[in-house]
């Protein structure tokens, strides 16, 4: 069974310990929709003045996302491999951000060089990318719970998701588990100190 840790003070020093035996760490946040992983990114970035944030939701297609699937087909994993190889190789990669509000692509931009690097994504701990990820953490908030948070975090932004976090992106989840036991593969469980009720 997976360990857990309580803070991203206790997440951050595992993960120096880790960055000490190796020139690049790639560190894979995992976790529902909601739960709270782009949050412990940014704390942990914040931490570990030497680490670069590669964002899941840059190869999330917004349009394909409205689709149910067991498999989280709407992340555009070929593209993100690609640039965790590139990263863990030292080299800046290019890639094309997905644009949530027109479908399509953004700019191009440069994941840059760092000793840490952090990726958080829903359909992570998938096996076409765990052998990129050096440690796995699954945040460890119930799909319940992060179902309602992510529903209030869209409306306070002006978004009505209410539906999809319903009738698909909470199914997918479910669905995703049953095929791939993400909570069960994870190196470490993060348990946020005071979860949310739903």
């Amino acid at each position: 069974m997976p360990d857990t840790v309580t803070s991203p003070a206790e997440l951050a020093q595992r993960i120096r310990r880790l960055a000490e035996q190796r020139e690049v760490v790639i560190v894979g946040i995992a976790g529902y929709g909601g739960s709270g992983k782009s949050t412990l990114a940014r704390a942990l970035q914040a931490l570990l003045p030497d680490a670069a944030r590669v964002r899941g939701d840059d190869f999330l297609d917004p349009l394909g996302s409205r689709d149910r699937s067991d498999d989280w087909l709407a992340l555009h994993r070929d593209e993100l491999a690609a640039v965790l190889e590139a990263l863990r190789a030292g080299r800046p990669a290019d890639f094309l951000p997905v644009d949530w509000a027109t479908g399509g692509r953004q700019p191009a931009r440069v994941a840059s060089v760092a000793a840490v690097q952090l990726v958080d994504a829903v359909g992570l701990l998938h096996p076409e990318l765990l052998p990129l990820l050096d440690l796995t953490v699954w945040v460890d908030v119930p799909l319940e719970t992060a179902t309602v948070r992510g529903m209030r975090r869209d409306r306070e932004a002006g978004d009505d998701h209410d539906a999809l976090w319903r009738e698909v992106w909470a199914p997918n989840e479910r669905a995703f588990d049953a095929r791939h036991a993400p909570r069960e593969r994870a190196d470490l469980r993060y348990a946020p100190p005071v979860p949310d009720s739903p």
